[in-house]
């Protein structure tokens, strides 16, 4: 028996997106603010390039970290094992192969909206088949930042995008929204424990935080092991990327 009922496999497929209430108990929950506040009090020993802050002055405007498999075993488990790499295995129907474990926040009042993207631009992949799945650390909802789907956006190719001055997300999709995109845009409000779970090439995109609360997650990618990455454009793009927030003082 799978993780997923039919009718959630059958409308992943349809619409590209899952909202999977309480997928960690709250003591997993416990369990892995634990370990997320174990790495940010080491987070003066990283790399510049895998945190980022809103304002780079202000700690407290922490806004992501990469990796977080590589700086604390807790993670490196979480992604490798568990219901969470069984459900990428399911959806996947093939190996899945976990490429990054990521913080997220929207820092009260000072966090920016995310531009309308799709994940696999950044990836680079041939064939596009990859995950990303997203856990609520905290309540969202529309004043701090909810996450918004396109459905069926997965079905349409990928569009044309542009680098953003958005922290973290570089790129957007040019001709967003279109009016078939508004037709089909969903909020998802979650509950800490929650997983949105996407594909690739889902259409998605969040509002700046309006409220006083934070809006914790982590993020999880995987990508099928069938898709193989143009390693040489994606070491150019970030190798790029890196050297624009250098000069724009934001790393």
């Amino acid at each position: 028996m799978g993780i997923l009922c039919e009718e959630q496999s059958r409308s992943f497929q349809a619409e590209g997106y899952l909202h999977l209430p309480d997928y960690l108990t709250a003591s997993e929950l416990d369990a892995t603010n634990r370990a997320l506040t174990r790495v940010v009090d080491r987070i003066s020993t990283f790399r510049s390039e895998e945190v980022y802050y809103e304002d780079k002055t202000d700690p407290t405007s922490l806004k992501q970290i990469q990796h977080l498999e590589n700086k604390d075993d807790f993670f490196q488990q979480l992604i490798s094992t568990g219901t969470v790499y069984e459900l990428a295995q399911e959806i996947l129907q093939e190996e899945p192969i976990p490429k990054n474990i990521q913080y997220f926040n929207k820092p009260p009042k000072t966090s920016s909206a995310t531009p309308a993207h799709q994940d696999g631009y950044y990836f680079m992949l041939k064939p596009c088949r990859a995950l990303t799945m997203w856990l609520a650390l905290e309540e969202v909802d529309e004043s701090n930042g909810c996450i918004s789907y396109v459905g069926a956006s997965h079905q349409q190719g990928l569009r044309e995008h542009q680098r953003t001055k958005t922290l973290g997300f570089s790129q957007g999709i040019t001709d967003f929204p279109r009016s078939d995109d508004e037709e089909r845009m969903v909020k998802i409000k979650a509950q800490p424990g929650d997983l949105l779970v996407h594909d690739a090439m889902t259409i998605h995109l969040a509002d700046k935080n309006r409220s006083s609360r934070s809006r914790k997650a982590i993020g999880f990618i995987y990508y099928a092991a069938s898709a193989k990455v143009d390693e040489a454009a994606h070491a150019n793009y970030q190798r790029q990327l890196d050297r624009d927030l250098r000069g724009e003082k934001k790393i």
